[in-house]
């Protein structure tokens, strides 16, 4: 899908988004649903939407409902499991399918098979320590209606129906178990984005720039914000005003909001961190593998770099993808510099970058090792999974680039921190999202906490019955109310094709 920019942005914008990525295209829409006759304009660098974090390989396409997703059900000292974070994540990717569900249901966007599919969604576990984790995930997670249906086993034969060529040729006696959800999903956030950006551009006000830099922000006295943007096609610069901004540029939204001078981005860092996948495109493979499998990271890995076997489907194309290798490149985008992170220390972050990894040397050599992994080594990787795995099966793949969040810590003087943060100034007329996982899946309610924080009077007042329509569900507790949950999630399989 080919989108044309507007020709030159005008002087002044009520709102402006920086990024042209999933949170950006997702804002813009329920802005826009809310008061249409608000101005507003989209900045992107390169000449389409969804080409970073949001593009299809350049994420797990993975719809994060905590399913299958190990960390993020910690066992407790005492052995119990908690299940609060897994909750919470679940209740979220449900908050996204209303979104879309929403936009299929007004032909805002058509053929939702085109960007989400039913794929179930299973752990994986080795060894008897690990089993016996995973049975007591299972058991704390089915207390909760949100995870009603989850399956456990232990027995071969029956995993072996779930997950045929991962169970090809494994000894009788080895200690394996495994959870499946049958609700979960395989989606393309690139092609989501790119429905969402046609419709903004088809049948709204909404204007988008694209290879349109933002270079800089400054405030302004009178209170709003004036934005140097650079016009890459022509290389002209010039200067525009907003009321609000947001920064979703992915990991250049921390060099933005760096340049806002806002007192709340003091002691914020970034650790770039990239990956690659393992791919296939063999037939024969891929009909023996219709699931999403996770399984525990290894020891001092980051979260996002779980190892798992999945089954994608791209532009209507099933491939299998293994990974992520962890990687390290100093860009804080896929297409950027490598100046990005040296140019990003300063005397306001640089106690936090410094605290961050004298703290997390594990973690450093952990990606020292998987930067020099050979192929041979990962397809050794994947053998642990599918024990007959040919090299000439499977090919390397790139992935996108994240930047994980590093904030000043008191006592270490930074940490790193592994999910997603919005950050707000006081006048609450700018703000970003930074951080990386769960990301893209829980990109609605991300969106609609930045609204929450930054128009809370109209989020509670004249927006309010336009919310309630988009998100039935908004305002309450999933988790509290199985026959709501029910209902939420019949509306979606419907509006959305899923298939379970």
């Amino acid at each position: 899908m080919t989108l044309l920019p507007h020709n030159q942005p005008k002087p002044k914008y009520d709102i402006a988004l920086i990024g042209g990525g999933i949170m950006s295209a997702t804002l813009a829409t329920l802005l826009h649903e809310f008061e249409p006759t608000l101005d507003i304009a989209i900045f992107e660098r390169l000449g389409s939407f969804a080409q970073e974090s949001s593009g299809a390989w350049n994420n797990a396409g993975t719809g994060h409902s905590a399913f299958c997703e190990l960390n993020y059900t910690p066992e407790q000292e005492d052995g119990s499991i908690d299940i609060s974070k897994a909750e919470k994540i679940a209740q979220q990717f449900e908050v996204s399918k209303q979104f879309w569900a929403y936009l299929a249901d007004k032909n805002y966007i058509d053929e939702p098979k085109d960007f989400i599919t039913s794929c179930p969604h299973m752990s994986l576990v080795f060894g008897e320590k690990d089993a016996d984790f995973l049975q007591k995930r299972h058991t704390a997670l089915t207390k909760s209606h949100l995870f009603k249906g989850m399956e456990f086993s232990m027995n071969h034969e029956k995993i072996s129906e779930w997950i045929p060529l991962i169970m090809s040729r494994r000894k009788s006696n080895e200690v394996i178990a495994a959870t499946k959800m049958n609700i979960g999903t395989d989606v393309n956030f690139g092609t989501l984005t790119q429905k969402m950006a046609h419709h903004l551009l088809e049948t709204s006000s909404v204007e988008v720039f694209l290879y349109h830099e933002v270079k800089d922000i400054d405030p302004r006295e009178e209170g709003d914000w004036e934005l140097d943007i650079k016009d890459r096609m022509h290389s002209h610069r010039q200067q525009i005003l907003a009321d609000f901004v947001f920064i979703g540029a992915g990991g250049y939204a921390l060099p933005l909001l760096e340049s806002s001078d806002i007192e709340e981005s003091d002691g914020y860092g970034g650790f770039p961190v990239s990956g690659e996948w393992l791919v296939s495109y063999n037939k024969e493979l891929i009909e023996k593998h219709h699931a999403k499998v996770y399984t525990q990271a290894s020891v001092d890995a980051p979260p996002m770099s779980v190892p798992h076997l999945d089954l994608r489907v791209i532009d209507g194309k099933k491939a299998l993808l293994f990974g992520p290798f962890a990687g390290f490149s100093t860009k804080f985008l896929k297409e950027g510099s490598y100046l990005d992170l040296p140019e990003s220390v300063n005397f306001k972050n640089i106690r936090s970058l410094f605290g961050a990894w004298w703290h997390n040397l594990p973690l450093t050599s952990y990606l020292i090792r998987q930067v020099a992994m050979t192929k041979f080594q990962r397809m050794a990787h994947l053998r642990e999974f599918v024990k007959d795995a040919r090299d000439e099966d499977w090919e390397v793949k790139v992935a996108g680039q994240r930047v994980q969040i590093i904030k000043k810590d008191a006592v270490d003087g930074g940490k790193l921190e592994f999910g997603t943060e919005v950050v707000v100034n006081k006048r609450r007329n700018i703000a970003s999202l930074l951080g990386a996982s769960p990301g893209a899946s829980t990109s609605v309610q991300a969106m609609i906490t930045v609204l929450e924080k930054c128009f809370p009077e109209k989020m509670q007042g004249e927006w309010r019955n336009k919310l309630l329509e988009i998100i039935p569900s908004y305002g309450q507790n999933l988790s509290e109310n199985p026959e709501l949950t029910e209902k939420i999630r019949n509306y979606t399989k419907e509006k959305l094709e899923l298939e379970y």
